[in-house]
């Protein structure tokens, strides 16, 4: 008797010992510490694929370089040791180490890895070569301007850093969101704990809700959904030559609703340019002489003037091989033009007025014909007789048309600000699809920043589009400031955005690139808060009346880590960006 009673006392020990067992979790444990570093590990190489773009900027950079001593001796060195002022050659396949000015031999220069034009650049004498782009065919020595920490690839480098490491309005929106939301986690468990309690009981079932709800909810999904995706958007941005200084510009530039621009250097080339040259003709229908001959004038007159459109014409003569000729008595009359003489010959060049004076005829219209079409004549004479015209305007950029065309497309208003006077900015607005309403023209250098902060009076947030130092107030003072790559260093130091292709059609791609980032957070936070808001009441045992189920930690610990995942993915997504407007 003394035996079974023992025999049943063991069983009842055993079964007791096998219920508390059960009730340990030892494997959800484990389980669950498994799933949830699986989870992190997928967490951490997505994000670690964000930084792609600043890892292929480093890369690009050569690590040694060849220097050109005094007596033409070359020996190669590390580009670290490398100074100002120094002489290095590149040969045909080779990167170019530093920022300089080429001085001997030609090339085409690979550009892309900077400013996303696939199609490679001359490169001559006198002309500037950057870090870490790629000599394509002949062989030059440059002399280094800029090294280490001055290059553009190094600032770009910055740049894309300084994006990253700060925070988008949205993202501080998500951080107080989530700042709130694990407090509250922990107030739904404690409740789910003491409900499960009351109603079953048992403590096995109150305390398994409780840590499913602890562990099935994500909070770090709410805090990755943005800086993944702003860092991924900064990164294709300078991929597209397209460089957002903090991640404020890159949110900003979604809603802009006007976009000013400045004409010279933005809309236009920014450099003078030969576009008529017209012969004049004598009383019975014969030119007066040959365009040829014209030109030739033209380079005696203008080799010995300062002023823009002088050099526009020389380097149109220079463009045709034509060598100017030596001029006597050359005289600069102010506001007018050039007088002188060749041998016998009275020669002349300038405006309406200057023929007036010199009793030339010119004939009606004609320099309003010009003036009309965006373009300033410049009339030459002979010994008192018309020679014939040449005109010189600021060339329209090739894609300024098609930019702002793609602007509207985008629900952009688009104006243009300008110093220039109204009839020449309103004829090249014309040429770009702008109506007279559109322009803004007679503008101070002191009052673009005037206008700007009218715009945005008026209501909706306005975007500069400039180069000059004069637009620097104006860029500072919109909402967002874009500056052309070739422009002044004060409007890019002062500019939110800077678009190293100096291409117009870059304001749109930049407008659809912020778009696309912020609709790629909205969706991760959109995903984040869905998720916590089925998975919580799931794990909380809200379903249970209706389902039965009660959900186990191990599956909650699944879904937190596949929840990370997804939304890391989706903003990956971003690297595969192209424009569907501004293509």
């Amino acid at each position: 008797m003394f035996i079974m009673a023992d025999q049943l006392a063991a069983g009842q020990v055993h079964e007791a010992m096998m219920t508390g067992m059960d009730n340990l979790y030892f494997e959800s444990a484990g389980t669950i510490l498994s799933l949830v570093t699986v989870g992190k590990y997928l967490e951490t190489r997505s994000k670690s694929k964000t930084g792609g773009a600043i890892e292929a900027l480093v890369d690009l950079a050569p690590k040694t370089a060849t220097v050109v001593a005094e007596d033409g001796i070359e020996a190669t060195v590390d580009v670290d040791a490398i100074l100002p002022g120094q002489v290095l050659r590149v040969r045909p396949g080779e990167s170019i180490p530093v920022d300089g000015v080429v001085l001997d031999g030609s090339s085409a220069v690979d550009e892309s890895a900077l400013t996303g034009e696939s199609i490679p650049v001359e490169k001559t004498a006198g002309d500037t070569v950057n870090a870490a782009t790629v000599n394509r065919t002949g062989s030059f020595t440059f002399r280094a301007t800029r090294v280490g920490a001055d290059t553009s690839l190094a600032k770009i480098i910055q740049l894309v850093e300084d994006a990253n490491a700060t925070k988008a309005p949205i993202a501080r929106m998500a951080d107080k969101v989530a700042g709130v939301f694990v407090p509250v986690v922990f107030v739904i468990s404690a409740v789910t704990f003491a409900v499960w309690m009351a109603l079953t009981g048992s403590i096995n079932e109150a305390l398994t809700s409780a840590v499913a709800v602890l562990v099935i909810s994500c909070p770090c999904a709410l805090g990755l959904a943005t800086p993944v995706a702003i860092m991924v958007g900064t990164g294709k941005g300078a991929e597209m030559g397209i460089l957002f200084k903090s991640a404020e510009a890159l949110e900003n530039l979604r809603s802009v609703g006007t976009v000013v621009l400045d004409k010279t250097g933005t809309v236009t080339r920014g450099k003078p340019a030969v576009t008529d040259i017209v012969v004049a003709t004598r009383a019975d229908g014969s030119p007066a002489m040959s365009e040829k001959a014209l030109l030739k004038l033209a380079a005696a007159l203008e080799r010995s003037s300062e002023h823009p459109l002088a050099e526009a014409i020389m380097a149109e003569c220079e463009t045709r091989g034509i060598v100017a000729r030596m001029v006597e008595d050359f005289t600069a009359v102010p506001g007018r033009g050039v007088t002188a003489r060749e041998g016998q010959n009275a020669i002349a060049a300038g405006n309406v007025c200057l023929m007036n004076e010199l009793g030339v005829t010119v004939p009606a219209g004609l320099a309003e014909q010009f003036a009309a079409e965006g373009k300033t004549p410049l009339f030459f004479a002979k010994n008192g007789e018309l020679a014939g015209t040449i005109a010189v305007a600021d060339e329209v950029k090739e894609t300024s048309a098609e930019a702002i065309a793609a602007l509207r497309k985008l629900g952009v208003d688009v104006r243009m600000l300008t110093g220039d006077n109204r009839v020449t900015a309103e004829a090249i607005a014309r040429r770009v699809g702008l109506t007279n309403e559109q322009v803004i023209a007679d503008v101070l250098p002191a009052d673009k920043e005037r206008h700007v902060r009218e715009l945005q009076d008026a209501g909706g947030k306005v975007a500069m589009v400039g180069d000059g130092i004069n637009d620097s107030p104006a860029l500072a003072r919109a909402d967002v400031g874009l500056a052309i790559g070739t422009g002044a260093d004060i409007a890019k130091e002062g500019a939110d955005v800077v678009l190293m292709r100096s291409d117009l059609m870059d304001v749109a791609r930049a407008i659809e690139l912020s778009r696309a980032t912020i609709r790629n957070i909205k969706q991760d936070l959109f995903w984040a808060l869905f998720y916590n808001g089925i998975g919580i009441p799931l794990a909380a045992g809200v379903f249970f009346p209706l389902t039965g189920w009660q959900l186990s930690p191990m599956f909650g610990a699944a879904a937190m880590s596949l929840s990370s995942v997804c939304v890391v993915s989706n903003a990956l997504r971003l690297r595969t960006f192209k424009p569907k407007v501004a293509k």
